[in-house]
């Protein structure tokens, strides 16, 4: 067994676990906070770091507090309840902007004040694991345990929203009354603001009785259920036609429907405040046209067109787009229109050749490398990109700057997902007219 150490943990890295230097090596430690002075045992030791247990903590962090959740620790949907939320943005903002300078080799001229919403209930969209355990004879539901590909067994989450978060027990006994238990292997949890509908993935056709069980469930805990026995498309509700998921941006005039497979983002009062700081800072004009990139189910294109002239919403899936129009018709905006385009390679695309006053962009993980040359050929004044990979934003921010001229007028961090090391962000680009 390693010996016992001692050391200074001086930050957090990427996935929320205290960094400490022992003979010049980094060492992450999971649970040990900036500031404290901890005791820990090495456990696995790496080229370029090591992993280490927190034995003890010697000195505790004034930011240190007792987690909401009793699986925390050993379930791996939060990473940080241990951290005053707070004290969770801080090092988010700073992870954020050591990115930048590092990677893309940028600052902004300032810095966005952090936007923040609930810490706990806020989860909209999930997906949970399910297994079936033969031996005990019983389900389990839940996220992968820490650094494991094993299933944490949840009996409540204190991150999803209400009514779901109270129900994971409630629903591993639920599979564990059907015929087809050990076919289940995941379900979806989608939220809007008036309806929330679990999506169960079955790789067997469920009997009669299980329809009626999960029925009886759904009625007693008004969800609505369905079933996926494929594709996203081969969803279907579990009582006949249903009605689809939707949440309002009060501000814009705007309500959007979405499915329960739909791309939604998280959050949904972060959502709202994301939406207002992006349109706040792109500050369309009457009479602009703007360039929604990554426009998903109209979520930026519907609110910026009641702000711009004309918006062209583009997305990478035919699916997404369709909803997008129909959540246009459905507000009655007349002044947006939608493609499907391959957004790695757009440059052949007729839409790509036209002019832009404003550009909007909301990429992938991978980030938006491709997109950037027709953003700069566009004559776009004015630039907002949002982010969840703050590496991928580092590097695209250097390419915006150091080769398409673009001023780095602002950057912030968003606090999407609280209890997690994920880091969402948002940056204003501007170049002179």
């Amino acid at each position: 067994m390693q010996a016992v150490e001692e050391a200074l943990v001086v930050d957090l890295n990427h996935d929320g676990r205290g960094v400490v230097r022992l003979a010049g090596k980094a060492v992450f430690v999971a649970d040990a906070l900036p500031g404290e002075r901890i005791a820990l045992r090495r456990l696995r030791r790496r080229a370029r770091h090591d992993e280490a247990l927190l034995v003890e903590v010697l000195t505790r962090s004034a930011a240190r507090v007792a987690p909401a959740c009793g699986h925390f620790g050993r379930c791996g949907g939060c990473a940080l309840q241990h951290l005053e939320p707070a004290a969770q943005l801080e090092s988010k903002q700073r992870q954020l902007a050591s990115q930048l300078e590092r990677i893309g080799r940028v600052r902004p001229e300032r810095l966005l004040a952090p936007l923040a919403g609930p810490v706990y209930g806020y989860r909209r969209r999930a997906r949970l694991g399910v297994r079936w355990l033969a031996k005990s004879g019983r389900a389990i539901v839940g996220f992968r345990e820490r650094s494991s590909a094993r299933l944490a067994d949840v009996r409540a989450c204190a991150v999803l929203t209400a009514p779901v978060g109270a129900l994971c027990e409630a629903l591993a006994e639920l599979i564990g009354t059907l015929s087809i238990a050990a076919r289940i292997p995941q379900l979806e949890v989608a939220a809007g603001e008036r309806a929330t509908a679990l999506v169960l993935r079955v790789l067997a056709p469920p009997t009669a009785a299980d329809l009626e069980r999960l029925h009886q469930f759904g009625e007693r805990h008004a969800l609505h259920l369905w079933l996926q026995d494929g594709g996203a498309d081969s969803a279907v509700p579990l009582a006949g036609p249903a009605a689809l998921l939707d949440y309002r941006l009060p501000e814009f005039g705007v309500r959007v429907e979405f499915g329960p497979l739909d791309f939604v983002q998280v959050n949904g009062e972060l959502n709202r405040l994301m939406v207002g700081r992006a349109l706040e800072l792109l500050a369309p004009e009457a009479g602009d046209s703007v360039l929604d990139l990554y426009c998903g189910i109209g979520n930026f294109t519907l609110p910026l067109a009641r702000r711009a002239a004309r918006v062209l919403g583009v997305e990478g899936e035919l699916g997404l787009v369709r909803r997008a129009r129909h959540n246009a018709a459905l507000n009655g905006i007349d002044n947006a229109r939608f493609a499907v385009a391959n957004l790695d390679a757009p440059q052949a695309e007729a839409w790509a050749r036209e002019r832009y006053d404003r550009v909007l962009l909301d990429p992938p993980r991978a980030g938006a490398a491709g997109v950037l040359p027709l953003i700069a050929a566009s004559d776009a004044r004015r630039v907002v990109y949002i982010s969840c990979h703050a590496a991928s934003l580092a590097r695209d921010a250097g390419s915006l700057v150091h080769e398409h001229g673009f001023r780095f007028l602002a950057a912030g961090v968003m606090d999407m997902f609280p209890h997690t090391a994920h880091v969402e962000s948002l940056a204003l680009f501007e170049r002179d007219a």
